[in-house]
């Protein structure tokens, strides 16, 4: 399990998500309205959008909120020029950071990015710069508490999955990326109690820092997710569990 994940975990233990529910919405709401955008209105026929519309039940949005995000992307309501960017750095210790970002306006945002590297004592870096050190994957989390892991990694690989790893509280399966919808269909026909399943940036190799360079880290990653037009963050740290633990507590 990666160090970022190990850290989305710790603050899932913390409640710290709760917290930022209306945050998460507006997350959910820019990939529902640029997947109808690019792909049309009809989740039967856009794998992107049926995947975030899922997401979204997943976090208990509302069905109008789902509707009329899907309005917005087809332009049957007003609504924001969005575009997609991705953003990339390095944290303190070395560490490579990918941002992917849903702004409507990038002269706002990348100052805004630019900001927290430099708050936290990491640095910009062109684009192209640490991309190569991630590869594309589709994972799909499932609760571990309600499924057998032989059980699950037995439906996973004939739903088409490649990998299978577990975490704290979560089964992670890996799969191609064009793949990880049909195979997160299957899985829910399966009856699997899938939490949530994304397209993500899996480093192919990790940084250890420890000390001030860990705090730093953090601190960088929490405040690049808490920009409302962030919607995602990879970083390739390796942190210590204690060392985490101890950042979260502080």
């Amino acid at each position: 399990m990666s160090g970022h994940s190990k850290w989305s975990t710790i603050k899932h233990k913390k409640g710290a998500l709760d917290a930022k529910r209306g945050r998460i919405f507006t997350r959910l709401i820019k990939e529902i309205t640029i997947a109808a955008r690019m792909g049309g209105g009809n989740p039967d026929g856009n794998p992107r959008l049926r995947a975030a519309i899922l997401d979204a039940k997943g976090n208990n949005m509302p069905a109008d909120n789902i509707k009329r995000a899907i309005q917005k992307g087809t332009g049957e309501l007003p609504g924001e020029s969005y575009e997609e960017i991705s953003y990339e750095g390095y944290a303190p210790g070395g560490v490579a950071v990918l941002i992917q970002v849903v702004t409507d306006n990038r002269n706002r945002t990348g100052p805004e990015i630019r900001h927290a590297f430099e708050k936290f004592g990491g640095n910009m870096g062109s684009s192209g710069a640490v991309a190569w050190m991630f590869e594309r994957q589709g994972i799909i989390q499932v609760d571990s508490s309600k499924i057998d892991e032989d059980d699950l990694l037995g439906k996973a690989l004939e739903a088409g999955a490649t990998d299978m790893r577990r975490g704290e509280k979560v089964f992670e399966i890996v799969t191609a990326p064009a793949e990880m919808d049909a195979v997160r269909e299957a899985l829910h026909r399966a009856r699997v109690p899938v939490l949530e399943g994304q397209v993500s940036f899996v480093p192919q190799s990790t940084v250890r820092v420890e000390g001030k360079d860990a705090t730093s880290v953090v601190r960088l990653v929490e405040a690049l997710e808490e920009m409302d037009d962030v919607q995602s963050v990879y970083a390739n740290y390796d942190i210590p569990d204690e060392v985490l633990e101890a950042i979260s507590a502080a």
